[in-house]
């Protein structure tokens, strides 16, 4: 025995090879905690689930994320971070007017009330009101700030961590170090009802991890089951029996043609998505369906799409699904560079109720406790008016344009101060000035509430150890409780 374990330790590619021949990979869970470190490529062994629960290298305080986004970018200074400077000065020029994606002129006021909510008294929006019945639950963080006011290239640094290169999306590199606890539903789901929004499937891709940890993209526009996820049904009407006979021919077939194919992470990604489409026939019809829920609680959610995502959103972290982005729809609907009074007024109507009930049904539960929620969007907007392009109606300057120099996020549960409101811009909401935290410090922070040191979560690809942070990112704690 002793020189079995001797050899395994020395010989990687002989290691490989005897834990993918013990019973189909199921020697490798059993001695992978006698290799330290190097268990972790063990998951990508032929036969070994991917997507099983793992320790993270520390007890976190969240064990799942609801990530928020409300693609296109929000306005800080019409939501979460109220400047009255800004009525002093609208229609005049202000002292900081800083380089955006477009030109801007004088400073807008917000045309929205804000009020004190909560023993904090954060203020709050008359947008998100609802939210703000929850603020002391919520900690703001009114001084993220990102690298380009581009929308492509800020989505793949909020979402990948990297705003050139194709990069692991969050979702992916925290599936991969913790997995799931439901082995019939995917690990990592991103919903973004009516199509996909900037840049695609980009925003939930793998990247260079194992295939597994792609998110599972679900178009909520949809109500029926057959059409919220494609295929979910078995169009050739065989019962449970034949499919499971069918399923472990073919995944005979695949694993022969995989043994000549060592480490190839596609196919095993493609076999590993057969077992779990033929587990997920059961148990996501039972996760989507809202109708299942008290009429109180669909009633506290509201009767919308965002609603209904919400929701469901809810009911699949209860199922132990691990990482779910929530889009507010296709393309980048708060992308309000006109008519922002208008369009933010309709956005936010959409989904305030269900945001503030998501917190509420959690906390009711005991979820939000170790539930991490995310509020956000790619970047802000400006302080200043962006001026219509040449020949446009002059009238139309009724919006803001894209500001990546200081914006607002906010988090709740998961181990978050609540009722804390953390950093701040100027005076007018156009940069981030005091305790500035940048996209890579929330990785960073949003890693370790889950148990993780930003820097020891890696994986090897072309002869390096890549994380999600790349080489930056601080752990922001004073957002933590």
């Amino acid at each position: 025995m002793n020189d079995l374990l001797h050899t395994l330790r020395t010989t990687p590619a002989t290691r490989r090879n005897f834990l993918r021949r013990s019973g189909m990979g199921f020697g490798s869970l059993a001695l992978a905690s006698l290799f330290g470190n190097e268990s972790a490529p063990l998951a990508n062994a032929a036969g070994v689930n991917p997507m099983a629960a793992k320790q993270p290298h520390f007890p976190g305080k969240a064990k799942a994320v609801i990530h928020i986004f409300l693609n296109g970018g929000p306005s800080h200074v019409d939501t979460f971070d109220p400047k009255p400077a800004l009525e002093k000065f609208h229609g005049k020029s202000i002292p900081v007017n800083l380089r955006t994606e477009r030109e801007t002129g004088a400073a807008y006021q917000s045309p929205f009330k804000f009020k004190k909510y909560g023993q904090s008294g954060i203020e709050v929006s008359e947008l998100f009101s609802h939210v703000g019945e929850m603020i002391d639950d919520v900690c703001v963080v009114r001084s993220m700030h990102a690298n380009v006011p581009n929308h492509e290239p800020s989505l793949m640094l909020m979402n990948c961590g990297q705003a050139q290169f194709v990069r692991p999306s969050v979702g992916s590199w925290i599936t991969y170090g913790l997995g799931s606890e439901n082995q019939n539903l995917p690990g990592f789901i991103s919903m973004c009802p009516g199509g996909y929004p900037i840049k695609g499937a980009e925003n939930w891709q793998a990247g260079f991890l194992p295939g597994a940890y792609q998110g599972t993209s679900i178009n909520t526009q949809h109500q029926q089951i057959e059409k919220l996820i494609s295929h979910i049904r078995n169009a050739a009407g065989l019962g449970k029996k034949e499919q499971r006979q069918q399923l472990d021919l073919l995944q005979t077939l695949n694993r022969q043609h995989q043994e000549q194919r060592q480490q190839d992470a596609e196919l095993e990604a493609r076999v590993q998505s057969f077992e779990l489409a033929y587990r997920m026939q059961m148990e996501a019809s039972d996760a989507f369906d809202i109708n299942q829920e008290p009429e109180s609680i669909r009633n506290l959610y509201g009767d919308s799409v965002q609603s209904r995502q919400i929701l469901i959103a809810r009911r699949l972290v209860e199922r132990g699904v691990r990482y779910i982005q929530l889009w507010h729809g296709a393309g980048q609907p708060w992308d309000s560079h006109d008519q922002i009074e208008k369009n933010h007024k309709r956005l936010a109507g959409e989904c305030s109720q269900a945001i503030g009930a998501l917190l509420k049904d959690l906390k009711q539960r005991s979820l939000l406790d170790d539930t991490l929620v995310i509020w956000g969007g790619e970047f802000g907007r400006t302080p200043t008016v962006e001026l219509p392009k040449p020949g446009a109606n002059a009238g139309s300057n009724s919006g803001r344009d894209h500001n990546h120099h200081g914006f607002t996020m906010w988090l709740a549960g998961g181990g978050v101060k609540g009722g804390h409101v953390h950093g701040a811009t100027d005076e007018f909401g156009f940069q981030a000035v005091e305790n500035r935290v940048h996209v890579h410090d929330l990785h960073a922070t949003i890693l370790h509430l889950l148990g993780f040191d930003h820097e020891r979560l890696t994986y090897r690809y072309a002869g390096r150890d890549f994380r999600l942070t790349d080489v930056h990112g601080n752990v922001v704690h004073d957002l933590i409780a």
